[in-house]
């Protein structure tokens, strides 16, 4: 490998790795993909799959010979200490904020000789703010937002979420909890302090489970919460919102965005 190019043949364990290297115009150097990878829908018909979001072919990684792999927080503690275990040079990232999102844009980038596109990707984010900041200056109220992330037990939104709902123009209900870095940390223990809140929107994004709404309904006291009597409970596809990258901050803050104005429109 010549260092001063940096890694040649990455092995990508999430979405969102590929779908930067991709936009970075640096593809040639991913080697293996997650199964999980929906963005660039070209990925999957370029690049072999080598693993899921929790599990990975450890022989197939290694046959790659692969000068770098990089994955996403601790639910991959495993599949990297098994690669390390192997040889492998691995890069376990943890961005849970939308600033360290940015700032693992940048990493990127630079890893890959591509600064000046990462850059200009976080510019563009930034410009999107910027210009959403100044329509929902003319909103008369902000919407209070529940954000579900999973159902069983129920778990609000993680915090690069919860700062995209109030980039977007919305009020999150449990913003404190979404600081906690583990999911745990953001478990709502008494399904009744969602029915105190009372929110004017319910966002749904069960990580991959489909959602159903029967379920959310039959829950005791929900039907008195305003979001629920009025009909605003929307589904956002988890590839989009639970990436913590570009598609969150682009496709994820659009579709944030559009619906708090809807409901300003209305309200």
């Amino acid at each position: 490998m010549n260092y001063l190019k940096g890694p040649q043949r990455i092995v990508c364990l999430t979405e969102e790795t590929t779908e930067l290297l991709y936009k970075f115009g640096e593809q040639d150097r991913i080697v293996g993909i997650s199964s999980f990878t929906v963005r660039p829908k070209l990925a999957k018909k370029e690049k072999p799959i080598i693993s899921t979001f929790v599990n990975a072919k450890i022989d197939k990684i290694l046959a790659l010979n692969p000068d770098l792999v990089i994955g996403f927080s601790d639910v991959q503690s495993s599949i990297a200490k098994e690669l390390i275990k192997n040889g492998l040079n691995v890069w376990i990232s943890n961005q849970r904020s939308v600033n360290e999102i940015k700032s693992f844009i940048y990493q990127l980038g630079s890893l890959v000789n591509a600064q000046k596109n990462a850059q200009d990707l976080i510019s563009e984010f930034e410009k999107n703010i910027s210009s959403i900041s100044l329509d929902i200056s003319n909103w008369e109220k902000r919407p209070k937002v529940y954000f579900e992330e999973w159902d069983d037990p129920l778990i609000c939104g993680i915090h690069w979420i919860s700062e995209l709902i109030t980039l977007a123009g919305g009020i999150d209900i449990f913003a404190n909890f979404s600081k906690g870095r583990k999911a745990e940390n953001r478990l709502i223990k008494d399904s009744s302090l969602v029915i105190k809140e009372n929110p004017d929107i319910i966002l749904v994004s069960w990580c991959g489970k489909k959602f159903k709404i029967d379920k959310m309904l039959s829950r005791p006291g929900w039907s008195t919460i305003d979001a629920i009597k009025k009909n605003r409970i929307h589904e956002i596809d988890s590839s989009i919102i639970l990436q913590p990258g570009p598609a969150s901050l682009f496709d994820g803050m659009k579709i944030l965005h559009n619906i708090f104005k809807n409901w300003s429109l209305k309200c």
